[in-house]
């Protein structure tokens, strides 16, 4: 027996699809999106329309934006010669939060994953290389610390060692298996300081 509506039910299902919403989450999501006045439920559905239709990549460094380049690499006073290479924009956005880091980033949108079938083609490496040939001087390499992390970090190094930029890792203060998004601003800026060459 249902105990909800055919359209409770369904806008409980589309929350639960979406990452970290169980059920009770989705179902308690679902009642608070029903009982928001009408405009307010309007601007919410208008937001999400928009921006899907609005955000794409940056230009330079991939991470999400709603202009032609980020704002970082907008950003005339950032050291454009420093890259930071990140699996994912929330990990971008966690450095950031230190206030400390001056260069520029490089989302890859995801780690290498043979179990996964994701290989250097499904992520952002060619993108990266071609910004090589600009003026960098160094590549810090902030993927996690889990396997997929470490097989990216050993892969991206080896493409970038021949062509004489400075490669680098971000040093242990990132626990192993550790998902940067969750790590405090402290421990992020000690590995960030701590990077050592690859």
């Amino acid at each position: 027996m249902e105990l909800y509506s055919g359209h409770i039910n369904k806008l409980i299902e589309e929350l639960s699809a979406l990452p970290g919403i169980g059920g009770k989450s989705a179902q308690r999501l679902a009642f608070h999106l029903i009982n928001m006045p009408k405009d307010k439920v309007n601007r919410l559905a208008r937001t999400i329309v928009e921006a899907k239709e609005n955000v794409r990549y940056c230009g330079e460094c991939y991470t999400l934006t709603d202009r032609e380049i980020c704002p970082v690499c907008a950003n005339p006073k950032r050291n454009h010669r420093i890259i930071m290479v990140v699996e994912n924009v929330r990990d971008l956005a966690a450095y950031e939060k230190t206030g400390k880091y001056e260069g520029v980033y490089h989302v890859l949108h995801g780690a290498i994953s043979p179990m996964l079938g994701i290989g250097p083609n499904d992520i952002k490496l060619k993108e990266l290389i071609a910004r090589l040939e600009k003026e960098a001087e160094e590549v810090i390499i902030a993927t996690n610390s889990s396997l997929e992390g470490e097989t990216t970090a050993m892969y991206i190094s080896k493409l970038i060692k021949p062509t004489g930029v400075k490669v680098s890792r971000i040093a242990s203060g990132v626990p192993v298996g550790g998902d940067l998004e969750y790590i405090d601003e402290v421990t992020l800026l000690r590995a960030l300081e701590g990077r050592v060459e690859i």
